[in-house]
């Protein structure tokens, strides 16, 4: 970035420290060469050469600044550093003390991150020390033992002159054995920034205090009417319980004045951990949550927080814009995620924290942008867009850092954040020597911003997205300073955006090419993009068969977009299965609505219907349903009269329905029939049922074949019966009449017309004679025997 004092000044500091070193090297060159001319020159070189060595660069003794209050003092303050030293070389060093050194004011922002890099050397404590009693003294310090330290000056006693940041040292000076005389053998440098008085302009300073986590929950809910949540696990208790890095956030922030970006996911986990919920453990069971009071606390805490205040809201999850961008954007409905994550944002946040939020700022991760990012970022409606300036640099050759705000076209703004100020606060801040050094760094920088012009300008500081707590702690540090310095004042987000932009400032955004491959490296494939979209089809053929689709909707189309979290960065096996997870209990829930499977089964008869059962077991019913029922050769077996019937289906929620088919069967043989749900569109739901129908019709012919051969067996049987009574008659008329001159059976006419045509046919006439065959059997057989699949029959 280009600086004012870049151009218009040069810093001593480089010439000096080079002075310094060959005045330094020319004085141990006479040393040097006497002790090479010893009579033990060999062994005695190389202890010289070791310790030249050990007292050079880093120095063998390690200093760490672990506290310097104020951080940024003013007249009548009394400067208080702590810390401690370690000998890390192998001969004990006495006559040692730890002493405190004010180097030169540093005029440009180069100049404090070249200090920033050789913070630890020694060359850099070349400044006379305060001296008098404003040093510790140690008579020896032991290898390998660290000792604390603690110095306290009136701040008259610096020598400070004019505003500015001054180079500031904490050093250790004394001896070993091997080199006896007093030297420095260890320092740390850091930063006094220097502004006892209002400065005649201040610069607006915007800092953006992020409230954002990782997923949390899943798309799992139960089945009753309150939905309880499922969790992943059980981090998110962790983060908002006392000293979690959530409650170190929100404490720090509430007294500091900031613009809160907050990710509507973690408020709607939090709020969902405030009544019954579930967490899923390690051998995948669910057990139930218990923090229920803590998540109320956090959140009651948090409402009484951003009361007032500036509340940006980002859209649902945090998607990842770039990876959007790069690789989802050929996945057909990947925009679509990103509104429904937008749309949601505002009122999410507004129903659990009572106020409005702000939903026009996109931020991509890091602020790194390019144009595919700036569109994907806008296309749900965002109109600025928080970028970097180590993203979007500056080529116009301004003297000064210019304000935020820039309009780079098609009525969008970039935000540009200070990339130093931004970056200051990331690393390992664990030790209390480098968060010490992150929060002067901080306020040198800004102290040296201000300074570049007279111009005032709005400055954005937008640091990592997931603060650890150590690193919370210094940011809060830092901010708590420089809001009671006196060359800054506070602007909000909204305030900052709106600002008038330096006609100097870059507007051109950086080409997709220029996208660092570090983040790229990063990002979510397009696999992924291509699985979200695998999901979104199952549940949109889902929904339309459910009576409430919400129960299912809502908690899937927020799993999508968690989907899509910039929190997934530098986890792809997390998010992959994250992913599966959340199709596999999709596919769960739909196979609820299924078919029962049924066995072969026979038809005998022309006709009969055949029945199949829709099972529901989820709590809700399902509408908007057909079932069709398919012959594949219609030529032997035919549904509804054609090749296939359909009837349409609803059925409530932990029940079944059965459905009857009508089918006519022409012709003998095996018919292989297709059970398959319809989505009300015409879409397959569900697996198809297959089952064989085995058909042994009766056709007509074959009837009146059989029934005309019975016919003639039966009048051939009554033909032998009357011939044989006939010839039994014929024997007892032969044998003589009896007493009455009749027969048993009475007088018989031969001659009479009907006897004789009785005769000729051999039927009996009389009203005792058996009856005559019915017509052909009804075409429906006997119910089959056969097993047809359980719960299931073929009705005739």
């Amino acid at each position: 970035m280009a600086e004012a004092a870049d151009f218009l000044r040069t810093s001593p500091s480089p010439a000096r420290r080079w002075l310094r070193r060959t005045g330094a090297l020319l004085a141990g060159a006479p040393l040097l060469a006497g002790l090479l001319q010893l009579p033990t020159a060999g062994s005695a070189a190389a202890v010289g050469q070791a310790s030249l060595k050990d007292a050079s660069g880093s120095g063998s003794v390690a200093v760490a600044l672990d506290s310097l209050s104020p951080g940024v003092p003013t007249d009548g303050d009394t400067v208080t550093v702590s810390g401690t030293v370690t000998n890390n070389g192998k001969q004990t060093v006495t006559g040692a003390h730890v002493g405190l050194r004010v180097g030169p004011r540093l005029n440009t922002r180069s100049a404090v991150d070249s200090v920033v890099r050789d913070s630890d050397d020694v060359q850099g404590a070349a400044a006379p020390e305060v001296g008098g009693k404003y040093v510790e003294k140690f008579s020896k310090l032991t290898p390998g033992v660290a000792e604390h330290f603690s110095i306290s000056v009136p701040v008259d006693k610096l020598d400070l002159g004019a505003d500015g940041v001054y180079q500031f040292a904490v050093s250790l000076s004394g001896q070993t054995s091997a080199q006896p005389w007093n030297q420095v053998l260890g320092s740390r440098q850091t930063f006094l920034p220097w502004q006892p008085d209002e400065a005649d302009t201040k610069t607006r300073t915007t800092f953006l205090w992020p409230l954002i986590s990782t997923v949390h929950m899943t798309a799992e809910t139960g089945s009753n009417e309150q939905q309880t949540p499922v969790f992943l696990n059980d981090d998110l208790a962790k983060e908002i319980s006392p000293g979690g890095r959530l409650d170190e956030m929100l404490s720090l922030g509430k007294d500091l004045d900031v613009t809160w970006v907050i990710d509507p996911d973690l408020l709607a986990s939090v709020d969902a951990m405030t009544r019954s919920y579930k967490v899923r453990t390690d051998s995948g069971a669910t057990t139930a949550g218990t923090h229920q009071a803590i998540a109320k606390q956090w959140l009651a805490e948090l409402q009484d927080t951003v009361a007032g205040q500036e509340v940006v809201a980002l859209p649902f999850a945090d998607p990842d814009l770039a990876s959007l961008a790069h690789n989802g954007t050929s996945v057909t409905g990947s925009l679509s995620h990103l509104k429904e994550a937008t749309d949601v944002a505002a009122t999410t946040v507004k129903t659990v924290l009572h106020v409005t939020p702000s939903t026009d700022f996109a931020w991509p991760v890091e602020g790194a942008v390019d144009p595919s990012i700036v569109k994907v970022a806008t296309s749900a409606g965002a109109d600025k867009v928080i970028a970097r300036s180590d993203s979007l640099q500056e080529t116009g050759g301004l003297p000064y850092t210019p304000s935020a705000a820039r309009p780079i076209g098609g009525g969008t703004t970039a935000v540009v954040a200070d990339a130093r100020l931004s970056t200051v606060f990331q690393g390992d801040l664990t030790k209390a020597s480098a968060s010490t050094l992150a929060v002067q760094q901080f306020l040198a920088q800004s102290l040296t911003l201000n300074a570049q012009s007279d111009k005032q300008r709005s400055i954005v500081v937008a640091p990592q997205r997931v603060p650890t707590t150590r690193q919370a702690q210094a940011m809060a540090e830092a901010l708590t300073d420089l809001q009671s310095g006196n060359w800054s004042e506070v602007q909000k987000l909204t305030s900052a955006a709106k600002d008038k932009p330096d006609p100097g400032a870059t507007t051109k955004v950086p080409s997709t090419s220029a996208y660092p491959s570090s983040l790229r490296r990063q990002e979510l494939p397009r696999s992924a993009f291509a699985e979200i979209g695998t999901t979104q089809d199952k549940l949109d053929n889902f929904r339309v068969i459910l009576t409430d689709e919400s129960r299912v909707v809502t908690p899937f189309g927020r799993a999508m977009n968690r989907e899509m979290s910039s929190s997934w960065r530098g986890r792809p096996t997390d998010a992959e299965n994250f992913r599966t997870s959340v199709e596999a209990h999709l596919n769960e829930l739909k196979n609820q609505v299924k078919l029962i499977d049924k066995s072969d089964t026979k038809l005998s008869g022309r006709s009969a219907t055949i029945p199949v059962t829709v099972q529901n077991n989820l709590v809700q019913g399902v509408d908007h349903l057909t079932l069709r029922l398919t012959s594949t050769s219609p030529t032997r077996l035919q549904i509804g009269g054609e090749d296939y019937d359909e009837q349409p289906v609803a059925v409530s929620g932990g029940h079944s329905q059965t459905v009857k088919f009508t089918t006519s069967a022409k012709a003998n043989g095996q018919a292989t029939v297709v059970a398959q749900l319809y989505t009300q569109d015409g879409q397959k739901y569900g697996d198809p049922v297959r089952f064989d129908v085995k058909v042994t019709e009766f056709t007509a012919t074959v009837m009146l074949v059989i029934g005309g051969g019975f016919l003639l067996l039966v009048l051939a049987g009554f033909r032998m019966y009357t011939q044989r009574k006939r010839a039994a008659a014929r024997e007892a008329d032969e044998d003589g009449p009896d007493e009455a001159g009749e027969g048993a059976d009475g007088p018989e006419n031969p001659e009479d017309p009907e006897d004789r045509l009785k005769e000729e046919s051999g039927i009996d006439a009389r009203a005792d004679d058996p009856e005559q065959p019915s017509d052909p059997t009804p075409d429906t057989a006997a119910e089959s025997v056969d097993p047809s699949g359980t719960g299931e029959r073929v009705d005739r």
